[in-house]
Parts: C-alpha cells; structure tokens; sequence
C-alpha cells in the first residue's frame, strides 16, 4: 500500500531514509580523457570499432584543415588587400608598402608572441614523427594548437612556409588524444597518430593515396595489412569533409603525352639525381641560416621580424614566394617563362624558404618543395632543350617529376609523392617515370646525406632518429629495470682466505668488492680467486674498475657497455660521484630481454 508523500507517514519515512552518498565531481579534463568503460573495450577488442575511432579521427582532421585554409585565406585577403578568389601566390603584383610591412611587422608579432608562450608554457611541442618513434605516440593537444596557430599565423603574414607541417601536427594530436582517452595500446595509439597525419594531408592535397602513404611512410614507419583499413578510412573521412565545406578544389589540368619512351628515362633519373643535389642544398641552407642569426646575436624575438623584411625585399622581385605556393604552382606549371626568369624565381624561392624557417617562422617545407621542383624540372627542360637544340622531354613533364623528386628528397616517401602525382595528373605513364626519379632522389639523399628534413631537424637537436619506426621502447628497458637488486657484496681489502670460506667454489660466480667508504671497487671472479696462490690479496684480483652501468642506461648502452669491457656482467651504480652499488646485470640477460622485445614487436607488426 502507497504512502501519501505529503501525509504524516510518508515525511516520517523520508526522514528515517538514508543520505545519498555522494560521489566526488570528476574534473572535466578526466572526463573528456577517459570516455566509458564500455566504448573503451569495444575499441580495443574489435578491429571494426578501431577503424571506427580512426574516420572520426579523419573527421576531425579534415576540419581542422578547412579552419586552417580558411584563416589563412582571410589573413591574406585582409593583410595584402586581395580581392574575389585572388591567392597571394598567384598574385602578379601587389602593394609595395604592404609586401615590405606584413611579413616583417607580422615576424616581430610572432616574435613577441613566442616570448610570451616561453613564459607561460615552457613545452616543447613533439612531431608526429618523434612521437612514433620515442613515445608510443603519445603527443599534447595544447602543444599542437600552439603549433598549429603560430603556423597559421606565418602563413598568413606571407612567409615562405607552408601548411602541411600544421595540418600533419593538429590531426596527429587529435588523433593522440582520442586514442589515450580510449585507452589503447601503444600500437594502436602509434596508429591513431598516423591516422590523423593521413587525414591531414589527405585533405590537404584531395589525394586518399597521397595522405595514406604519408603516414605509412613516414609517421608509422611501416605498411601492414592491420593498419591498412584504419589509415583509408582516416583520409577518405577527411577528404570527405573537406570538400562538403569547401567543395573539389580539382588537379592540375595538363596536357600531358601518352606515353614516355625508354630512352626519355635517361634525363628523368639525371632530373631525379639533381633535385637530391638541390634538395640537401636547401635543408643545409636552413641550418646556415640558423646558424648567421645565432652567431648575429640578434634577439630570439626579433629574428622573424629581420626574416619577414628579407622575404618582402624578394617578393617585391615576385609575389610567388610568398606564403606556400599553391597559386603560384597552378599558375606556374603551364606558364611559358624565360630560362632566367625560372632560374631567378627558384633561387629567390630556395632563399626565401630557408630564411623564413630560419629566423623563426613557423612552418615546413612540403610544398615549398614542391613549387621548388616543378619549376626545377621546367628550368631542367629549359636547359636542355637549349643544349640539344630540341625539346626532349615537355617541360610539363619535368615539371611534375621534378616536383616529386625534390619533395622526396626533402621529405622523403617516395610512395607519397608518387601517389600525389597519380592522383593530381591521373597519368600512369608519368607517375612510373615520377616514381623512378623518387627512387633515385631517395637513393641520393640517403647515401649522401642519411636524413630527411624532419630527421635532419631531430639530429640538429641530437635524436638519433631517422624514422618514424618505434625505437622508444629501446628507451623504456632501462638498466634499473633489468638489473638484479639482490647482490653480494665485501671489502676490497678482505683477506683472501675469508673470502674462500665465505664463497667456496660453485657458489658464486663473482662478488663486487667496495672500497672503506662503501664505493664500487671492482668485481671479483670466484673461480680466479680459488685459483690463484694464497698470499695474493683481493685488491689484486679486482676486474673492471673503470666499467660500470648506471640504471638510467638504455638497453642499447648497456649492449655496448658490455662489448667494450668484454665482461659478461657489470655492476650498477647510483652515479659516478657517489658509485654506491645497487645492482647487478648480466649481458646474457639484457641481450635476451632484447630478443624478447624484438620478437614481440614482429608479432605486432605482423598481426600475430
């Protein structure tokens, strides 16, 4: 029978109710990171539900490159007074007061602004590439939507800088982030990261292929069929939703043979070989332009502001260095410009790039490198046909080979650009004689250089790292994890018959002496010391005084540790001013942890 609440038994009974227990407010930072228990172990036990997570990824991605394009767009309609569906590049010319004073009051601004982001957020943000490589994909989202303004930002004022690097950085951080709040494993996340780079770049150029194999090239490092569905789905969504906001931006319309004859190859790989040349001359040019600002002296924040003045002194010779290129590219490939003109425009081009990154621009070089290119390979055909008093190749085509070829050499994935080539000319002809000169411009780069330009910039900072495949783990099995804690230890100047008492043969196979203030010594060998004569003291008998390991060593230096001491053990010490031993390890253990690590990375990467 039902109470009446109101009525006199029914406020007795909600008095004699127990309090609600009250469950602590979750931030709302946790709850973003961490959705339900239930969609995360969906995700991590159905391939279907991780392809799932992946196009929202792309989602995401493809969003963040309409903001992007669409900031930019405004930024230089607003700044450079350009009018209708005029872009900056494409411009035949401009303002001459405003091509000096956008790029260099715009570098002061960011200048300035960089100092204040020093101040109040002191991250250095990570590449989707070091990411991969060193931390199991685990990237920040703030860091990148600091990136991906600053980006914009240079973008938008006119430096020679293009978009790619921000749109790869903001959808491989998307992509990071869903996936720690999903919880996934590190090869998953490591995924996610390559999801969101395909997208991006995907999205960028309207090419699946292209955005798809950027990320297997060069973000996960490595092609498998598990990882083949999730990376599609990414670039397809992001394309998707790029042209449902901004509609087909479409390829280049080229006229282009049906065929290229085998004795055309020729000056098709000697293309391919100079974009290696001209590409390792750009990625040092960078570094010699860092360099002259740090040996100037010249503030941190004042160098972009000098950069913008230098790039808006050349862009007063041409607009077309300006911002990434993309006009200046359509407009330019099919363009019948003079041998001096070519050669002028890709010098003031190369110039412009470098001092743009340089003095602190933020930015890459993805397609910077590919309007470098084609006009390299229309310059190449140029000069050929005056050498030969006759036209062998059209100087469309070594247009498009040298676009790819530079873009390999500079950012590698010959694949990539491969694929772009395909999907931007729909030529199979042209893209086999594109991917031959990738090939070769990889080969170039690689015996005569060893880095792209994102490894390049990670050695200059003293990562060795030359892909994007997973060497973290390396740094994860430390020394302090391996080591055995448990050691038997006695003084250096114990007597040798004590010590024979204390570890009779088979018992030990070494004992690590200490000194009289408790400090590494040496390591004793057991059986030595039963063997030798009886007045010999323990002192006498120390080994490997001078090699020693410490726990924060890499699994990598402990290898090498042990080849150069020829020992098959070592000790661990705290550090080597206090060498307070608190382990020991052997090289047959490290070496089949090593083993264990390495097989179960072929596991995953096969699928097993």
């Amino acid at each position: 029978m039902s109470v009446f609440p109101f009525s006199p038994a029914g406020i007795a009974a909600r008095r004699d109710r127990p309090p609600p227990v009250l469950r602590p407010k979750r931030p709302l930072g946790e709850i973003v990171l961490h959705v339900p228990q239930t969609l995360r172990a969906l995700v991590r036990a159905d391939e279907i539900w991780l392809v799932a997570l992946a196009a929202l990824v792309g989602c995401g991605a493809g969003l963040f490159v309409v903001v992007m394009n669409l900031a930019t767009w405004e930024m230089h309609h607003g700044l450079f007074l350009i009018y209708g569906h005029e872009r900056l590049s494409g411009m035949a010319q401009l303002d001459r007061g405003r091509t000096l004073l956008v790029p260099s009051i715009g570098g002061l601004a960011l200048g300035l602004a960089g100092l204040l982001v020093a101040r109040f957020w002191p991250h250095r943000a990570i590449d989707p590439i070091e990411a991969n490589a060193l931390y199991g994909g685990r990237m920040s989202l703030n860091d990148s939507l600091i990136v991906m303004l600053q980006t914009i930002f240079s973008n938008g004022v006119g430096a020679s800088v293009g978009l790619e690097a921000g749109y790869s950085q903001i959808g491989a951080a998307l992509g990071s982030r869903l996936g720690r709040s999903f919880r996934v494993r590190r090869n998953d996340l490591r995924l996610l990261v390559g999801c969101g780079a395909a997208g991006a770049i995907g999205a960028a150029f309207n090419a699946p292929l292209t955005g798809a194999f950027y990320a297997f090239e060069l973000v996960i490092g490595t092609y498998s069929l598990m990882t083949l569905a999730p990376v599609v789905v990414a670039s397809i969504t992001a394309i998707a939703v790029d042209r449902w906001l901004l509609g087909d931006p479409g390829g280049f319309e080229l006229i282009l043979p049906s065929t290229i004859p085998p004795f055309d190859y020729v000056p098709v790989l000697a293309l391919g070989m100079i974009c290696a040349l001209f590409g390792i001359a750009i990625m040092r040019g960078v570094t010699l332009t860092e360099d002259l600002f740090r040996q100037s002296r010249v503030p941190v924040w004042l160098r972009p502001g000098i950069g913008g003045l230098a790039i808006g002194v050349m862009a007063l010779v041409t607009p077309q260095i300006l911002s990434s290129g993309h006009a200046a590219l359509h407009l330019g490939i099919n363009a019948p410009y003079s041998l001096p003109f070519l050669a002028l425009l890709v010098l003031l081009k190369a110039a412009a790039s470098a001092i743009s990154i340089g003095s602190g621009f933020r930015g890459g070089l993805f397609f910077a490198s590919l309007f470098l290119g084609a006009m390299l390979g229309k310059l190449f055909a140029a000069v050929l046909a005056a050498l030969t008093m006759k036209t062998l190749l059209p100087g469309v085509v070594c247009a498009v080979v040298g676009m790819s070829g530079l873009a390999t050499a500079i950012v590698g994935g010959p694949l990539t650009m491969a694929f772009l080539a395909l999907e931007s000319t729909g030529s199979l002809p042209l893209t086999i004689a594109v991917l031959a000169a990738s090939v070769i411009s990889a080969l170039t780069v690689r015996r005569t250089f060893g880095y792209s330009f994102a490894t390049w910039r990670f050695h200059l900072r003293g990562e060795a790292i030359r892909s994007a495949v997973d060497v973290g783990w390396m740094r994860n099995l430390t020394v302090g994890r391996m080591m055995r804690r448990e050691v038997r230890t006695i003084r250096a100047d114990m007597p040798l018959s004590n010590f024979r008492r204390d570890f009779p043969l088979g018992s030990e196979q070494r004992v690590i002496a200490l000194d009289q203030a408790g400090r590494y010594a040496g390591i004793v060998l057991v059986a030595e010391a039963h063997a030798v004569d009886s007045t010999a003291k323990i002192a006498d008998l120390l080994h490997y005084t001078d090699h020693v390991l410490l726990p924060q060593m890499s699994i990598k230096d402990a290898i090498s540790a042990f080849e150069q001491a020829e020992s098959d053990a070592l000790a661990v010490i705290d550090s080597q001013e206090n060498r307070r031993v608190i382990g020991l390890l052997t090289e047959q253990y490290a070496l089949r942890r090593y083993s264990e690590e390495l097989d179960r990375r072929r596991r995953d990467l096969s699928g097993e």
